[in-house]
Protein backbone atom coordinates (compact mmCIF):
# COMPACT_ATOMS: atom_id res chain seq x y z
CA UNK A 1 0.00 0.00 0.00
CA UNK A 2 1.43 3.62 -0.54
CA UNK A 3 3.35 4.92 2.35
CA UNK A 4 4.16 1.03 3.64
CA UNK A 5 7.47 0.54 2.00
CA UNK A 6 11.07 -0.10 3.95
CA UNK A 7 13.62 2.46 4.14
CA UNK A 8 16.69 1.26 2.34
CA UNK A 9 20.01 1.16 4.42
CA UNK A 10 21.64 4.13 2.19
CA UNK A 11 18.97 5.76 4.24
CA UNK A 12 20.38 5.49 7.34
CA UNK A 13 22.58 7.91 9.20
CA UNK A 14 25.76 6.30 9.70
CA UNK A 15 26.57 2.48 9.69
CA UNK A 16 25.44 1.94 13.10
CA UNK A 17 22.30 0.25 12.02
CA UNK A 18 24.02 -1.99 9.60
CA UNK A 19 26.28 -3.15 12.34
CA UNK A 20 23.58 -3.52 15.19
CA UNK A 21 21.19 -6.66 15.04
CA UNK A 22 18.46 -4.65 16.59
CA UNK A 23 15.62 -5.30 18.39
CA UNK A 24 13.06 -8.32 17.97
CA UNK A 25 9.62 -7.45 17.97
CA UNK A 26 9.17 -9.11 21.19
CA UNK A 27 11.79 -6.81 23.13
CA UNK A 28 10.23 -3.82 21.07
CA UNK A 29 6.91 -4.31 22.49
CA UNK A 30 7.77 -4.74 25.66
CA UNK A 31 9.87 -1.81 25.81
CA UNK A 32 6.70 0.14 24.04
CA UNK A 33 4.14 -1.18 26.62
CA UNK A 34 1.88 -2.54 23.78
CA UNK A 35 1.44 -6.39 22.16
CA UNK A 36 3.06 -8.03 19.77
CA UNK A 37 -0.03 -8.15 17.81
CA UNK A 38 -0.63 -4.43 17.80
CA UNK A 39 3.14 -3.62 16.10
CA UNK A 40 2.07 -6.42 13.57
CA UNK A 41 -0.99 -4.06 12.94
CA UNK A 42 0.54 -1.12 12.48
CA UNK A 43 2.94 -2.40 10.51
CA UNK A 44 -0.16 -3.83 7.68
CA UNK A 45 -2.43 -0.67 7.87
CA UNK A 46 0.95 2.45 8.27
CA UNK A 47 3.69 0.69 6.85
CA UNK A 48 5.18 0.96 10.52
CA UNK A 49 7.19 -1.96 10.18
CA UNK A 50 11.07 -2.23 10.36
CA UNK A 51 13.70 -1.45 7.92
CA UNK A 52 15.17 -4.24 7.24
CA UNK A 53 14.80 -8.63 7.93
CA UNK A 54 17.59 -10.79 8.92
CA UNK A 55 17.75 -13.10 6.33
CA UNK A 56 14.94 -11.38 4.89
CA UNK A 57 12.46 -13.32 7.47
CA UNK A 58 13.19 -12.12 11.18
CA UNK A 59 12.18 -8.91 12.32
CA UNK A 60 15.18 -6.41 13.71
CA UNK A 61 14.12 -3.11 14.47
CA UNK A 62 17.29 -0.58 14.25
CA UNK A 63 17.32 2.67 16.93
CA UNK A 64 15.64 4.59 14.17
CA UNK A 65 12.62 2.16 13.78
CA UNK A 66 12.26 2.30 17.45
CA UNK A 67 12.31 6.31 17.60
CA UNK A 68 9.65 6.04 15.18
CA UNK A 69 7.42 3.87 16.42
CA UNK A 70 8.13 5.88 19.94
CA UNK A 71 7.11 8.83 18.24
CA UNK A 72 3.80 7.05 16.88
CA UNK A 73 3.12 5.98 20.63
CA UNK A 74 3.50 9.57 22.18
CA UNK A 75 1.19 11.07 18.95
CA UNK A 76 -1.39 8.64 19.49
CA UNK A 77 -1.79 9.09 23.53
CA UNK A 78 -1.95 12.51 23.04
CA UNK A 79 -5.25 12.08 20.89
CA UNK A 80 -3.66 11.82 17.50
CA UNK A 81 -5.71 9.70 15.18
CA UNK A 82 -3.22 6.28 14.53
CA UNK A 83 -3.16 7.11 10.38
CA UNK A 84 -2.13 10.93 10.55
CA UNK A 85 0.43 9.98 13.77
CA UNK A 86 2.31 7.36 11.64
CA UNK A 87 2.59 9.50 8.74
CA UNK A 88 4.15 12.13 11.17
CA UNK A 89 6.14 9.47 12.66
CA UNK A 90 7.59 8.23 9.16
CA UNK A 91 8.41 11.83 8.46
CA UNK A 92 10.14 12.27 11.27
CA UNK A 93 12.20 9.34 11.76
CA UNK A 94 13.26 9.25 7.79
CA UNK A 95 12.85 12.96 6.55
CA UNK A 96 15.59 12.09 3.61
CA UNK A 97 14.57 9.41 2.05
CA UNK A 98 11.34 7.49 0.50
CA UNK A 99 10.55 3.96 2.18
CA UNK A 100 10.12 1.48 -1.08
CA UNK A 101 8.61 -1.43 -0.59
CA UNK A 102 10.10 -4.20 1.59
CA UNK A 103 9.28 -6.62 -1.65
CA UNK A 104 11.14 -5.00 -4.26
CA UNK A 105 8.22 -3.73 -5.66
CA UNK A 106 9.09 0.07 -7.49
CA UNK A 107 8.84 3.07 -5.20
CA UNK A 108 5.88 5.06 -4.72
CA UNK A 109 5.92 8.42 -6.06
CA UNK A 110 6.49 10.71 -2.74
CA UNK A 111 3.92 12.71 -1.76
CA UNK A 112 3.74 16.14 -1.60
CA UNK A 113 4.95 17.93 1.84
CA UNK A 114 2.28 18.55 4.58
CA UNK A 115 1.78 21.84 5.69
CA UNK A 116 2.09 21.48 8.60
CA UNK A 117 2.27 18.19 11.44
CA UNK A 118 -0.86 16.49 11.66
CA UNK A 119 -1.01 17.00 15.14
CA UNK A 120 -1.91 20.96 14.29
CA UNK A 121 -3.19 20.69 11.01
CA UNK A 122 -6.59 19.09 10.24
CA UNK A 123 -6.48 17.15 6.27
CA UNK A 124 -7.61 19.85 3.54
CA UNK A 125 -10.68 17.61 3.04
CA UNK A 126 -11.76 16.27 6.33
CA UNK A 127 -14.07 13.49 4.22
CA UNK A 128 -11.32 12.12 1.95
CA UNK A 129 -9.42 9.13 3.06
CA UNK A 130 -5.66 9.16 4.07
CA UNK A 131 -3.20 7.78 1.84
CA UNK A 132 -2.51 4.35 2.92
CA UNK A 133 -4.95 1.72 4.61
CA UNK A 134 -8.42 2.66 5.66
CA UNK A 135 -8.71 4.40 9.07
CA UNK A 136 -11.41 4.42 11.31
CA UNK A 137 -9.92 7.47 12.18
CA UNK A 138 -10.22 8.50 8.76
CA UNK A 139 -11.75 12.44 8.69
CA UNK A 140 -12.29 12.57 12.56
CA UNK A 141 -11.73 15.91 13.86
CA UNK A 142 -8.60 15.07 16.30
CA UNK A 143 -9.85 15.25 20.10
CA UNK A 144 -6.76 16.96 21.44
CA UNK A 145 -5.77 20.81 20.18
CA UNK A 146 -3.35 21.75 22.58
CA UNK A 147 -3.38 22.06 26.43
CA UNK A 148 -3.90 25.61 28.09
CA UNK A 149 -1.24 26.72 30.53
CA UNK A 150 -1.59 26.29 34.05
CA UNK A 151 -2.51 29.99 34.08
CA UNK A 152 -4.80 30.02 31.54
CA UNK A 153 -6.47 27.07 32.65
CA UNK A 154 -6.98 28.60 35.79
CA UNK A 155 -8.53 31.62 34.08
CA UNK A 156 -10.79 29.75 32.00
CA UNK A 157 -12.23 28.17 35.38
CA UNK A 158 -12.50 30.94 37.11
CA UNK A 159 -14.34 32.46 34.44
CA UNK A 160 -16.26 29.70 34.48
CA UNK A 161 -17.36 29.46 37.68
CA UNK A 162 -18.58 32.85 38.26
CA UNK A 163 -20.86 32.01 35.79
CA UNK A 164 -22.46 28.86 36.84
CA UNK A 165 -22.29 31.04 40.20
CA UNK A 166 -24.92 33.32 38.51
CA UNK A 167 -26.95 30.24 36.91
CA UNK A 168 -25.80 31.98 34.01
CA UNK A 169 -26.35 28.57 32.12
CA UNK A 170 -26.07 30.63 28.36
CA UNK A 171 -22.57 32.02 30.10
CA UNK A 172 -21.98 28.52 31.14
CA UNK A 173 -22.66 26.95 27.75
CA UNK A 174 -20.58 29.19 25.40
CA UNK A 175 -17.35 29.73 27.75
CA UNK A 176 -17.63 25.51 27.22
CA UNK A 177 -18.06 25.34 23.95
CA UNK A 178 -15.37 27.72 23.38
CA UNK A 179 -13.04 25.98 25.80
CA UNK A 180 -13.71 22.64 23.83
CA UNK A 181 -13.45 24.90 20.35
CA UNK A 182 -9.60 26.16 21.93
CA UNK A 183 -7.98 23.10 23.71
CA UNK A 184 -10.53 19.97 22.40
CA UNK A 185 -12.78 17.61 23.97
CA UNK A 186 -9.78 16.05 26.37
CA UNK A 187 -7.91 19.26 27.42
CA UNK A 188 -11.18 20.99 27.64
CA UNK A 189 -12.25 18.16 29.81
CA UNK A 190 -8.97 17.20 32.10
CA UNK A 191 -7.75 21.32 32.89
CA UNK A 192 -11.22 23.29 32.65
CA UNK A 193 -14.40 21.39 33.05
CA UNK A 194 -13.00 18.74 35.47
CA UNK A 195 -11.04 21.37 38.46
CA UNK A 196 -14.39 23.81 37.67
CA UNK A 197 -16.38 20.91 39.17
CA UNK A 198 -14.82 19.87 41.82
CA UNK A 199 -14.20 23.40 42.79
CA UNK A 200 -17.74 23.74 42.90
CA UNK A 201 -18.41 20.43 44.98
CA UNK A 202 -15.75 21.52 47.39
CA UNK A 203 -18.07 24.91 47.99
CA UNK A 204 -21.04 23.35 48.35
CA UNK A 205 -19.75 20.74 51.00
CA UNK A 206 -17.96 23.59 52.87
CA UNK A 207 -21.10 25.94 52.82
CA UNK A 208 -23.90 23.73 54.46
CA UNK A 209 -25.71 22.03 51.13
CA UNK A 210 -25.70 25.80 49.46
CA UNK A 211 -24.55 26.00 45.90
CA UNK A 212 -26.58 22.36 45.34
CA UNK A 213 -28.05 24.04 42.16
CA UNK A 214 -24.80 25.64 41.38
CA UNK A 215 -23.31 22.56 40.65
CA UNK A 216 -26.32 20.99 38.78
CA UNK A 217 -26.45 23.32 36.52
CA UNK A 218 -22.81 23.44 35.69
CA UNK A 219 -22.92 19.63 35.52
CA UNK A 220 -25.61 19.74 32.86
CA UNK A 221 -24.39 22.20 30.94
CA UNK A 222 -20.58 20.16 30.77
CA UNK A 223 -23.05 16.69 29.77
CA UNK A 224 -24.46 19.25 27.03
CA UNK A 225 -21.51 20.54 25.61
CA UNK A 226 -19.84 16.75 26.03
CA UNK A 227 -22.62 15.59 24.15
CA UNK A 228 -22.39 18.09 21.65
CA UNK A 229 -19.00 17.31 20.54
CA UNK A 230 -19.56 13.20 20.17
CA UNK A 231 -20.34 12.14 16.96
CA UNK A 232 -22.80 9.94 15.69
CA UNK A 233 -22.11 6.03 16.57
CA UNK A 234 -20.30 4.15 14.34
CA UNK A 235 -21.61 1.37 12.94
CA UNK A 236 -18.82 -0.72 11.65
CA UNK A 237 -16.28 -2.84 13.39
CA UNK A 238 -12.71 -1.65 14.24
CA UNK A 239 -10.08 -2.49 11.56
CA UNK A 240 -9.28 -6.06 12.17
CA UNK A 241 -12.88 -6.94 13.46
CA UNK A 242 -12.89 -5.77 16.65
CA UNK A 243 -16.11 -5.35 18.49
CA UNK A 244 -17.02 -1.62 19.88
CA UNK A 245 -16.04 0.02 23.39
CA UNK A 246 -18.16 -0.68 25.90
CA UNK A 247 -18.71 1.82 28.38
CA UNK A 248 -21.16 1.22 31.29
CA UNK A 249 -21.60 3.00 35.22
CA UNK A 250 -21.72 0.03 37.22
CA UNK A 251 -24.53 -0.71 39.10
CA UNK A 252 -25.70 1.96 41.50
CA UNK A 253 -23.46 4.59 40.16
CA UNK A 254 -24.61 7.97 38.59
CA UNK A 255 -21.77 9.79 37.95
CA UNK A 256 -22.04 9.60 34.18
CA UNK A 257 -19.54 12.81 33.37
CA UNK A 258 -15.74 11.33 32.63
CA UNK A 259 -17.68 8.61 30.84
CA UNK A 260 -19.39 11.28 28.80
CA UNK A 261 -16.11 13.25 27.92
CA UNK A 262 -14.11 9.49 27.12
CA UNK A 263 -17.60 8.74 25.08
CA UNK A 264 -16.78 12.08 22.98
CA UNK A 265 -13.07 12.07 22.71
CA UNK A 266 -13.57 7.86 21.31
CA UNK A 267 -16.37 8.90 18.90
CA UNK A 268 -14.14 12.40 17.51
CA UNK A 269 -11.42 9.49 16.48
CA UNK A 270 -14.10 7.74 14.62
CA UNK A 271 -13.71 4.67 17.14
CA UNK A 272 -17.26 2.57 17.36
CA UNK A 273 -19.00 2.95 20.69
CA UNK A 274 -21.52 1.98 22.64
CA UNK A 275 -22.80 3.99 25.89
CA UNK A 276 -25.14 2.80 28.38
CA UNK A 277 -24.99 5.64 30.90
CA UNK A 278 -25.37 5.09 34.65
CA UNK A 279 -26.07 2.22 37.12
CA UNK A 280 -26.37 -0.29 34.74
CA UNK A 281 -28.02 -3.42 36.11
CA UNK A 282 -25.64 -6.58 35.84
CA UNK A 283 -27.40 -8.81 34.11
CA UNK A 284 -27.88 -5.73 31.36
CA UNK A 285 -24.32 -5.25 31.35
CA UNK A 286 -23.16 -8.77 31.38
CA UNK A 287 -26.27 -9.56 28.75
CA UNK A 288 -24.70 -6.55 26.57
CA UNK A 289 -20.89 -7.56 26.26
CA UNK A 290 -21.97 -11.20 25.31
CA UNK A 291 -23.91 -9.51 22.31
CA UNK A 292 -21.96 -6.64 21.31
CA UNK A 293 -18.13 -8.68 21.66
CA UNK A 294 -16.67 -5.09 22.52
CA UNK A 295 -13.11 -4.85 21.99
CA UNK A 296 -13.04 -3.16 25.67
CA UNK A 297 -15.68 -2.42 28.31
CA UNK A 298 -14.97 0.72 30.96
CA UNK A 299 -16.68 0.25 34.17
CA UNK A 300 -16.95 3.68 36.26
CA UNK A 301 -17.31 3.62 39.76
CA UNK A 302 -16.83 7.02 41.86
CA UNK A 303 -18.05 5.82 44.98
CA UNK A 304 -15.87 2.70 46.46
CA UNK A 305 -19.50 1.39 47.99
CA UNK A 306 -20.26 0.79 43.69
CA UNK A 307 -17.26 -0.60 43.05
CA UNK A 308 -18.12 -4.56 42.58
CA UNK A 309 -14.45 -6.18 41.97
CA UNK A 310 -16.59 -9.50 41.02
CA UNK A 311 -19.23 -8.16 38.06
CA UNK A 312 -15.46 -7.08 36.49
CA UNK A 313 -14.01 -9.76 36.53
CA UNK A 314 -17.24 -12.09 35.31
CA UNK A 315 -16.72 -9.39 32.59
CA UNK A 316 -13.42 -10.37 31.96
CA UNK A 317 -13.38 -13.54 31.84
CA UNK A 318 -16.67 -13.53 29.07
CA UNK A 319 -15.52 -15.13 26.02
CA UNK A 320 -16.89 -15.35 22.70
CA UNK A 321 -15.97 -16.80 18.77
CA UNK A 322 -15.15 -19.99 17.15
CA UNK A 323 -13.34 -22.98 19.45
CA UNK A 324 -9.31 -21.94 18.69
CA UNK A 325 -10.20 -18.60 18.32
CA UNK A 326 -11.64 -17.13 20.90
CA UNK A 327 -11.72 -13.79 22.46
CA UNK A 328 -12.21 -11.50 25.65
CA UNK A 329 -12.53 -7.97 26.05
CA UNK A 330 -9.91 -5.49 27.53
CA UNK A 331 -11.18 -4.18 31.22
CA UNK A 332 -10.25 -1.05 32.17
CA UNK A 333 -11.83 0.35 35.31
CA UNK A 334 -12.27 3.88 35.90
CA UNK A 335 -13.33 6.41 39.02
CA UNK A 336 -12.12 6.47 42.18
CA UNK A 337 -14.20 3.45 43.55
CA UNK A 338 -11.40 1.05 42.18
CA UNK A 339 -8.81 2.45 44.46
CA UNK A 340 -6.77 0.69 46.42
CA UNK A 341 -8.59 -2.34 45.23
CA UNK A 342 -6.59 -5.47 43.34
CA UNK A 343 -7.08 -5.86 39.92
CA UNK A 344 -4.99 -8.32 38.07
CA UNK A 345 -5.59 -8.25 34.30
CA UNK A 346 -7.14 -4.94 34.31
CA UNK A 347 -6.34 -1.04 33.25
CA UNK A 348 -6.67 1.36 35.56
CA UNK A 349 -6.09 4.67 33.92
CA UNK A 350 -4.59 8.21 35.84
CA UNK A 351 -6.73 10.05 33.28
CA UNK A 352 -8.07 10.42 30.36
CA UNK A 353 -5.27 10.47 27.74
CA UNK A 354 -4.00 7.54 29.31
CA UNK A 355 -7.46 5.86 28.74
CA UNK A 356 -7.93 7.05 25.27
CA UNK A 357 -4.17 5.66 23.93
CA UNK A 358 -4.95 2.22 25.60
CA UNK A 359 -8.43 2.03 24.13
CA UNK A 360 -6.87 3.06 20.76
CA UNK A 361 -4.63 0.36 20.96
CA UNK A 362 -7.01 -2.15 22.10
CA UNK A 363 -9.70 -1.18 19.13
CA UNK A 364 -7.47 -1.44 16.28
CA UNK A 365 -5.50 -4.38 17.23
CA UNK A 366 -6.06 -7.38 16.41
CA UNK A 367 -6.01 -8.92 19.86
CA UNK A 368 -7.01 -6.59 22.99
CA UNK A 369 -3.84 -4.79 24.65
CA UNK A 370 -3.39 -6.84 28.46
CA UNK A 371 -1.20 -5.34 31.95
CA UNK A 372 1.37 -7.86 32.07
CA UNK A 373 0.21 -10.97 34.47
CA UNK A 374 0.87 -9.60 38.16
CA UNK A 375 1.62 -5.93 37.04
CA UNK A 376 -0.22 -3.32 39.48
CA UNK A 377 -2.60 -1.54 37.86
CA UNK A 378 -2.42 1.86 37.09
CA UNK A 379 -3.92 4.64 39.92
CA UNK A 380 -7.51 5.64 38.62
CA UNK A 381 -8.98 8.54 37.41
Amino acid sequence: MPGSGRVPESGRAGSAGAAEPGLTTGALARRLGVSPTTLRSWDRRYGMGPAARVDGRHRRWTPRDVTMLETMCRLTASGVPPADAARAAKERAYPAAPRPPADGAPTPAAAPPAAAPPALAAPADPAAPAAGAPSPTVGAPSPTVGAPSPGAARQEGRGLARAAVRLDAAAVGERLEAAVDRYGVVAAWQDVMLPTLHAVGRRWESSGDRYVEVEHLLSWQVSTTLRGHTRRPVATAGPTGAGPVLLACVPGEQHTLPLEALNAALSQLGIATRMFGAAVPADALVAAVRRLGPAAVVLWAQARSTASLPLAEHVAAMEWGVKGARAQPLVMLGGPGWAGRPAPGMLRPAALTEALAALVIAYGAAEPVRPAAGAPPTSPH
